[in-house]
């Protein structure tokens, strides 16, 4: 998954072409990846895929984001504890945040972090997070494509409701040491689809 966002990170014109293709699936409002015939409600439809290539044609292209252990770690335990419990959100079942889990790995707490329910494949992941349905300030792509990020760990884990999550943890330095970009708090943001009314797959957003 860490090979896909850098390569939306380093090739973002590149990356905005798979997205056309993308947005060939979807139907008014209805997405129908390969295979799927239900298909999947988006908030918004294609409007949240073109932004995206429009974002994308207009990037620069950034450094490769490389692993960070601890975070890594850290992301893992937070995807592990909510998928065991079902449940969605930044805090854990003992109310631990995202820099309190990667203190408890020896790293500091100045640290993003994202979290995606759904799909288990790392491009459906990264592209979700990066066209960021629903989500009017665009939180998830803006942590992909902030430049001062230099690390990430990325914690996956099967879902007792939406069958997988995967928990990315951002952070300036391999540790989650101060260095804290400006304006970025320690918090993060997650994405995550749950069941419409009409038993389809509709994209939400928590946080």
């Amino acid at each position: 998954m860490l090979d896909e966002i850098n390569f939306a990170r380093q090739h973002p014109r590149e990356y905005a072409e798979t997205l056309r293709a993308y947005r060939e699936q979807f139907d008014g409002r209805i997405l129908y990846l390969p295979g799927d015939e239900n298909g999947i409600y988006t908030n918004e439809g294609v409007a949240a895929v073109d932004e995206a290539i429009a974002f994308l044609e207009r990037q620069d292209p950034l450094p490769a984001l490389s692993p960070g252990e601890i975070l890594a770690l850290a992301a893992l335990d937070h995807a592990e504890d909510r998928g065991e419990a079902g449940a969605t959100g930044h805090l854990s079942r003992d109310g631990a945040g995202p820099g309190d889990r990667v203190r408890r790995r020896g790293g500091d707490i100045y640290v993003s972090e994202g979290i995606y329910y759904g799909a288990n494949r790392a491009d459906q992941v990264v592209r979700s997070l990066i066209v960021d349905d629903g989500v009017v300030r665009r939180g998830h792509r803006a942590l992909l494509f902030n430049a001062d990020y230099r690390f990430a760990g990325i914690g996956c884990a099967e879902h007792r409701r939406f069958q997988h999550i995967c928990v990315v943890d951002f952070a300036a330095t391999e540790d989650g040491a101060p260095e804290l970009p400006r304006g970025i708090k320690a918090r993060g943001a997650q994405l995550f689809r749950v069941p419409d009314a009409r038993g389809k797959l509709a994209a939400g957003v928590g946080e």
